[in-house]
């Protein structure tokens, strides 16, 4: 166990949603996401040492050992964030030393919400402040993502990070992928909730089929600028512009680029809707956002589509869709409070004698972003 000492702090790294712009943050869109209530716990003190790092991790049972001078990718699935941060930070700042740390988490690992950002931001965090590194806030995003893509091997886009980090309660964040730019927005649920049904299952997504996704809008939007040289970005492509170009991408391009370009748009009409307060109208910007995902982007699985076809049939469900990576993780549903127990009892049954899995689930809020606790 860590003693407390004049060396030491606590931080909390939440998990986030995203309310709408799926797979678009790495294709310069707009994405709405907010930080939740579930987060990663992490106390971290200097240990005296030049370079030896000691990470614990409570809900996965094992310890992660690591020296600053010799970093390289280790075999068990979360070292991999936790030494890409650590490598980062060691590119851009000499002045980080030996420390030990110990997480507990109650973020749901697996769900789509993602545990892996919750635990680069709060490290990154963490070691900023422990060994005043001097990163501002946006820098601690990029050294999360660099994690992610150098160590992990994904390349993710900034959302994850920068939800985790600057969080707010009761709040999205509107975020222009391209510029960084975001805007805050109110949200006013009440009397409504945010439900998250877990499939349980993964159809091993992993770093493969992701990155595949990702090269695919990358062909077609090279062929685009190409051909009616544009900026090399899906803000500048149309609608037309796809159409009169379907043959020359054929049809598995044309269907990933056409989504990308409906949800850039509908995440500002969504945006919209939530300022106009009208929840039901963003709730069907939800239930479209799935059907692109799943017919267009084909990142969906049966166990998902089952559960969002399931909540079209729930008069006081606004709205439905997969959220996350994909192949699995969680449906985020926004729901009549007076509604969850009847609903989740509704899904267990049927989901269960569909699948043979049991679901999971649990409710969660807007909160703020990576924070010190005040010990």
């Amino acid at each position: 166990m860590i003693e407390a000492n004049g060396n030491q702090l606590i931080v909390r790294s939440p998990g986030r949603i995203n309310l709408i712009g799926e797979h678009v943050d790495y294709n310069d869109g707009f994405v709405l996401p907010a930080a939740i209530d579930k987060s990663i716990t992490m106390t971290l003190r200097k240990n005296g040492s030049k370079s030896r790092c000691t990470i614990k991790s409570k809900g996965f049972d094992s310890v992660l050992v690591a020296d600053l001078y010799s970093l390289k990718p280790g075999t068990e699935g979360w070292h991999n964030y936790a030494l890409g941060v650590l490598h980062e930070i060691q590119v851009l700042n000499p002045g980080l030393k030996g420390f030990d740390c110990e997480m507990e988490s109650n973020v749901p690992v697996g769900s789509g919400v993602s545990s892996s950002a919750a635990l680069e931001c709060g490290l990154a965090f963490g070691l900023n402040e422990l060994f005043e590194l001097g990163f501002d806030k946006l820098e601690l995003i990029k050294i999360g993502q660099n994690a992610e893509h150098n160590f992990v091997g994904t390349k993710c886009g900034i959302m994850d990070q920068f939800a985790s980090v600057m969080g707010k309660e009761n709040h999205a964040i509107l975020l222009d992928c391209q510029s960084l730019d975001f805007e805050y927005i109110p949200i006013k649920l009440e009397p409504y909730r945010l439900l998250m049904l877990n499939t349980n299952v993964s159809h091993n997504l992993s770093t493969g089929e992701y990155n595949i996704r990702r090269e695919q809008c990358e062909e077609g939007l090279e062929l685009l600028v190409k051909k009616y040289g544009i900026e090399s970005s899906f803000r500048d492509v149309s609608m037309k512009k796809l159409d009169e170009s379907k043959k020359e991408l054929g049809p598995i391009i044309y269907d990933r680029c056409s989504y990308v370009v409906e949800e850039i748009k509908r995440v500002q009409e969504a945006v919209v809707a939530l300022k106009n307060d009208n929840l039901g109208l963003f709730g069907r910007f939800m239930f479209e956002t799935h059907r692109g995902l799943s017919k267009k982007y084909e990142v969906s699985c049966p166990e998902l589509d089952f559960l969002v076809e399931l909540a079209k049939t729930e008069p006081q469900i606004l709205g439905a869709r997969m959220m996350g990576g994909g192949f699995g993780g969680c449906t985020l549903n926004i729901i009549h409070k007076k509604s969850i127990d009847h609903f989740v009892n509704k899904v267990s049954v049927a989901y269960k004698d569909k699948f043979g899995i049991d679901p999971s689930y649990f409710v969660t809020v807007p909160s703020d972003g990576t924070y010190l606790i005040k010990e």
